[in-house]
C-alpha cells in the first residue's frame, strides 16, 4: 500500500469512527494542497509514525453477504450485564437514563412500543420531533407510512415491536455520533434479547451501521443478513421514501421477502 492509498484507508477509518463519509476526491484535493511535495519523499517510518494513530481505530468489515454482528461486536457497545433483564426494570433505567448529551435536550425518551412477543422487530435511526413530544416511535409522517407498510404485510402496529437505536432525539434531527450511539445500544440490544424475534428490519443506513458495523444501505437492502442467529433485512428508511417515492418499489420487494420468511401469505 502507498502512501496515498495508506492516508486514504486511514482517513475513511476515522471518518467511519465519527458516522460521516470520506470522499476520495476531496481528500486528494487536500492532500494536493497540503502535502504535494512530501508524498513521495517521506521516509515508511515517517509515515507509520504520521498515520499512527488513525490505524489503531478499529474499522468494522464490508464483507458482502451474510454478516453476523455478534462475531464481531464493537468495543463498548456490547450489551451491559448492568441492564436490567425484564421489561420494567429496563424500562425504568433507559426512562432515567442520563447516560450521553441527548438527555440534556430531549423531551421524552422514546422506548420503543409493541408486541413483547413479536415475530417481526423494526429497528429505525432515533426520534424526530414528532417523537420527542409524544415519547412514541414513528409516529409523525414517516411513522404514518410505516404503519402502512406494516399492513401491507397483513399486520397492525400492535403485532410488532419498533424501536430505534438511539432513545432520545439528535438535535436537529442529526445522525446519532457513535459515542451516543454506544451510550444507548445496549438497551435496544437487550429489547431484542427479551422479544428474541424471527426477523429483524432495519430502516435506513443509520440503523444498519450501528447494529451490524456494516455501511450502505443501498447496497445491502434485500439481502438477508444475521444478527445473534436472527435473520435481518435492511431496507429504506420510510422518511427517506417520503423524500424519494420511486424507491417505494424496492422496499416493497424487501418487505415482501420479510413477508415469505414469516409464512405470511401475499
Amino acid at each position: 500500500m502507498d502512501f496515498y492509498d495508506e492516508m486514504l484507508d486511514a482517513i475513511s477509518r476515522d471518518a467511519a469512527r465519527r458516522g460521516v463519509r470520506a470522499d476520495e476526491a476531496v481528500f486528494q484535493k487536500f492532500l494536493d494542497r497540503i502535502v504535494p511535495d512530501k508524498v513521495s519523499a517521506a521516509p515508511p517510518a515517517e509515515l507509520r509514525a504520521q498515520t499512527s494513530r488513525l490505524d489503531s481505530v478499529p474499522v468494522a468489515g464490508t464483507t458482502a453477504g451474510a454478516i453476523d454482528a455478534a462475531e464481531t461486536p464493537p468495543a463498548g457497545a456490547a450489551t451491559p450485564p448492568s441492564i436490567p433483564g425484564d421489561w420494567a426494570g429496563l424500562r425504568s433505567m433507559t426512562l432515567s437514563c442520563r447516560n450521553c448529551p441527548l438527555a440534556g435536550s430531549r423531551q421524552n425518551v422514546v422506548f420503543g412500543e409493541g408486541n413483547e412477543r413479536a415475530r417481526l422487530m423494526f429497528i429505525g435511526e432515533g426520534p424526530g420531533a414528532d417523537e420527542d413530544a409524544s415519547g412514541r416511535p414513528f409516529v409523525g409522517a414517516a411513522g404514518q407510512l410505516l404503519d402502512k407498510m406494516i399492513a401491507a404485510m397483513h399486520l397492525a402496529r400492535e403485532d410488532v415491536y419498533i424501536a430505534n437505536i438511539v432513545k432520545c432525539r439528535p438535535p436537529g434531527n442529526r445522525m446519532p455520533g457513535e459515542d451516543e450511539a454506544a451510550a444507548c445500544i445496549g438497551y435496544l440490544k437487550k429489547q431484542i434479547e427479551l422479544i428474541q424475534p424471527e426477523v429483524i428490519v432495519l430502516l435506513g443506513g443509520t440503523a444498519l451501521h450501528f447494529l451490524l458495523q456494516i455501511d450502505g444501505i443501498t447496497k445491502y437492502r434485500g439481502r438477508w443478513q444475521s444478527y445473534n442467529n436472527i435473520a435481518v433485512m435492511p431496507t429504506f428508511h420510510p422518511a427517506f421514501l417520503l423524500r424519494k417515492a420511486e424507491a417505494k418499489r424496492e422496499a416493497w420487494h424487501d418487505l415482501k421477502l420479510v413477508m415469505a420468511k414469516l409464512g405470511i401469505a401475499l
